[in-house]
């Protein structure tokens, strides 16, 4: 009879091989594999952890046009655009650890003036420590599923999230259903419902609960009029219909508080009903290392070089907050290498270096739904990015700070579609330190039409 000995246990443990890099990024999507390769350019050690087998994270099944338009200045696919910067990596010698689970990240005391962060995490070949002065988030988010949205009824096979339905079409050629309902009108949705129409599948509409659609107006374009499937405004689902399998869904109009009006329930018979109904971070691990997420974003609290409150950890991409273009998490996640490298390598990542050093907040105003970055730690050009919380045809910028307007844009119309970004010179942000405050507020304030 075997014996159990804890020493046994303990010296294994004491065992777990360490390996040690300079930059640490944990996801291998477009954000991690541009932060991974804007790090070991600047002449970091670099290793990208991806609980995947592959790297290319969600572009490996968006198989639809649209990407690298600015970045690659051609149009390309999701596979496309992926290969391009796993081709690159390939190139290099940033270390890959691929299928392999992060289970934590334990930040030490500092060693002079930088504390070595700890990742811990299951591979293939066991549990695994990766000790690095810089770690870059780049975990993507995860869809919103029907027990989120608590949407009634019974609880049939064939609701999916949007995404999933993809990955089974896309990777692993299946098929959902034959007659498809899409609540939400996300991007992710108004894809679907044209990835669906071109396998077969009958789209009976696209409802969706807000008075416009989520998408990008080219989406609403290329993926429902040109293939005449119905956007319903307004409109949401409020019962799953169907025992072992959907067998309709009903829908209701809700009014200006976004409640189902009794007497406009109709039922749409159908055998799968897609989700596209928002998007969350991935963000457990972020906060389990102490990191301090921003409510409205449900991302980390950055400052401008991309650094948390933790020193060292980086965050970029759609864990910091869920971007409308690939090209725009290219951009941004090479910053974060960059600066994240520059930490590693004995910096400050970037951002008291290119100004006064300071400490002030961001918040969002107006129409604003957000703001980021959450701080400003350095007077120095800074851009602000930022989402509206509903359409307008004509609102500016303002920026404020102890109740004074700093600065104005534009007139111009915004979509909540659309991730939009404004420069705010270290002038301003000057300003705002010489009047002694603390906080500079972004507001999107709608202007009347004379």
């Amino acid at each position: 009879m075997a014996t159990f000995d804890m020493r046994d246990e303990r010296a294994e443990a004491s065992a777990v091989a360490t390996q040690a890099f300079d930059v640490v990024v944990i996801g291998g999507g477009p954000a991690g594999m541009a932060a991974a390769l804007a790090a070991q350019k600047a002449g970091a050690r670099v290793a990208i952890v991806e609980r995947e087998q592959h790297l290319g994270g969600i572009l490996r099944q968006c198989i639809h046009p649209g990407f690298g338009l600015s970045h690659f200045k051609q149009e390309l696919t999701g596979p496309e655009y992926a290969q391009r910067f796993i081709d690159q990596v390939h190139a290099t010698d940033i270390a890959l650890f691929l299928n392999s689970m992060v289970l934590g990240i334990d930040s030490g005391e500092p060693t002079g003036a930088t504390a070595v962060h700890t990742v811990t995490l299951m591979s293939p070949a066991g549990m695994l420590q990766l000790t690095g002065r810089a770690v870059v988030l780049a975990m993507g988010c995860r869809e919103r599923t029907r027990s989120e949205i608590k949407i009634p009824g019974s609880r049939p096979a064939g609701v999916f999230t949007a995404g999933l339905a993809q990955r089974y079409i896309n990777i692993e050629n299946l098929k959902p259903g034959s007659r498809a309902v899409i609540l939400g009108s996300g991007d992710i949705g108004l894809i679907m419902a044209r990835r669906c129409t071109l396998e077969g599948i009958s789209v009976e509409g696209v409802y969706e609960l807000m008075p416009y659609a989520n998408g990008l107006r080219r989406n609403v374009k290329n993926c429902l009029d040109d293939f005449g499937i119905p956007l319903h405004l307004s409109t949401t689902v409020t019962r799953v219909i169907g025992h072992d399998r959907v067998e309709a869904v009903e829908v209701s109009q809700v009014d200006e508080h976004l409640a189902p009006i009794a007497g406009t329930e109709h039922i749409v018979p159908c055998d799968t009903l897609l989700l596209s109904v928002g998007l969350i971070p991935e963000n457990e691990l972020s906060v389990a290392a102490g990191v301090e997420l921003d409510p409205r974003t449900r991302g980390a609290v950055v400052d401008q070089s991309l650094q948390t409150g933790v020193p060292g950890i980086f965050a970029c991409g759609n864990v910091l907050h869920v971007h409308d273009l690939a090209d725009n998490v290219t951009t941004e996640s090479e910053r974060a290498g960059a600066a994240a490298a520059t930490w590693a390598l004995g910096g400050d990542g970037g951002a008291s270096a290119a100004g006064t050093s300071c400490e002030l907040m961001v918040s969002p105003a107006g129409i604003a739904g957000y703001a980021l970055p959450g701080r400003i730690t350095a007077a120095a050009l800074t851009k602000l990015n930022f989402r509206v919380r509903r359409p307008v045809d004509a609102a500016r910028v303002r920026i404020l700070a102890g109740g004074e307007e700093l600065l104005t844009g534009k007139v111009r119309p915004f979509k909540p579609s659309v991730m939009e970004s404004f420069p705010l010179p270290a002038k301003v942000i000057q300003h705002a330190l010489d009047l002694g405050v603390s906080e500079i507020v972004l507001s999107i304030d709608p202007v009347e039409e004379a």
